[in-house]
């Protein structure tokens, strides 16, 4: 497997390629922008892009969509509920094939009503849903606290401690984590009842 973590854009945001090394199939998740950078490591590691993921569908991780998408022909897939354009729809359970790589859906609303992540060989890439240290703000058009706390503590907390988080942007101390040690450190998800986390996500 391949999986690449570039920075990209003016806002921290970080977009993915990943790979199937034995069949060259690539997803390009979030490709906020800097094209050119994506297609030239996509062409250095001899990859096809056939898909274009949107975790979610904000304009900070969908800007490249329709540049990507001219330059590769990939088609574009995101969550029913997102509001652009897309090729295809993927939902909770759901899984993406490149090759004989398999990347799981998880819908992860809370941030936006479309949020997902994407599992793929114990690595998670959670898009604004849960970042290192932190967690997506709910205070936006179609954020949701509630939600957030059952994606954050009934979806991406029953995971395995080994799982590697990937998030959205580089808003935390480093690029990467793990499940485990979010639990451990991440004081979003210290252990709260619902409406203590609600209470929570409202606190200036």
């Amino acid at each position: 497997m391949i999986i690449e973590q570039l920075k990209v854009g003016s806002l921290e945001n970080f977009c993915y390629i990943v790979g199937d090394e034995e069949s060259g199939q690539a997803a390009v998740v979030d490709p906020h922008g800097e094209i050119d950078r994506i297609m030239d490591l996509v062409e250095e590691r001899k990859l096809t892009v056939r898909y274009i993921v949107n975790t979610h569908t904000h304009w900070d991780h969908v800007a490249g969509n329709e540049m990507l998408k001219k330059r590769t022909g990939a088609s574009i897939l995101s969550h029913p509920r997102g509001g652009v354009y897309r090729d295809g729809e993927v939902d909770h359970g759901d899984t993406i094939s490149l090759g004989d790589l398999k990347i799981e859906v998880l819908h992860t609303p809370g941030h936006s009503p479309d949020s997902i992540c994407l599992l793929v060989d114990k690595k998670l890439m959670t898009g604004d849903t849960l970042f290192i240290g932190e967690c997506g703000r709910t205070d936006l058009p179609g954020g949701d606290s509630e939600k957030m706390f059952s994606s954050l503590f009934q979806v991406i907390s029953t995971l395995g401690e080994d799982i590697e988080v990937y998030p959205g942007h580089d808003y935390g101390p480093r690029p990467s984590s793990t499940i485990g040690y979010e639990r451990k450190h991440n004081y979003t998800l210290e252990p709260r009842t619902k409406q203590e986390f609600i209470r929570f996500m409202a606190e200036p």
